[in-house]
């Protein structure tokens, strides 16, 4: 599935998800984390996300102060220089990027800190996490950025039917 023909279907399904995400929070499922980790693995095997990128194309993760330190020292800057070329503080209180698509994404869709990018780039897109109970309004989110969460949402709704 191409970009557009996602973003067209993603919002075709939006107000479908938050509703069928609302419920799933109401019901808190024992088996949900079997159930959404099983339909991650499937999607895995068959979506490679170099052929996509479009969270770093789309979205900045948050970056914790750890994270700062780790990606300056990936680009030999300080931490206090990484700040202000990179990052500024958003409505939340966090650090993100001041732009998007990423700074750190190159044309071929690799990430030129992969080793030292963000917790959140290395959890993203949080459908494999322990607990997706407390997860489930970012997974909701997340289907209007990655495919992959789309097609693991679509999976775990026809489990619940």
């Amino acid at each position: 599935m191409d970009i557009l023909e996602f973003n067209q279907k993603a919002a075709r399904l939006k107000k479908e998800n938050e509703n069928f995400y609302r419920r799933l929070k109401l019901k808190s499922p024992k088996n949900l984390d079997n159930i959404v980790h099983e339909a991650h693995d499937k999607a895995f095997e068959n979506i490679d996300c170099l052929k996509c990128a479009n969270c770093c194309k789309t979205t900045s993760p948050i970056f914790y102060q750890r994270d700062i330190e780790r990606a300056a020292k990936a680009c030999r800057l300080k931490t206090g220089d990484f700040v202000d070329k990179y990052l500024k503080v958003d409505e939340d209180g966090d650090h993100v990027l001041k732009q998007s698509p990423c700074y750190f994404l190159d044309a071929d869709n690799y990430c030129t800190i992969y080793e030292d990018r963000p917790n959140a780039c290395r959890e993203y897109p949080h459908t494999n996490r322990k607990k997706m109970q407390q997860v489930l309004d970012l997974t909701f989110k997340n289907t209007l950025v990655c495919p992959a969460v789309l097609h693991i949402t679509e999976a775990i709704k026809k489990h619940f039917k």
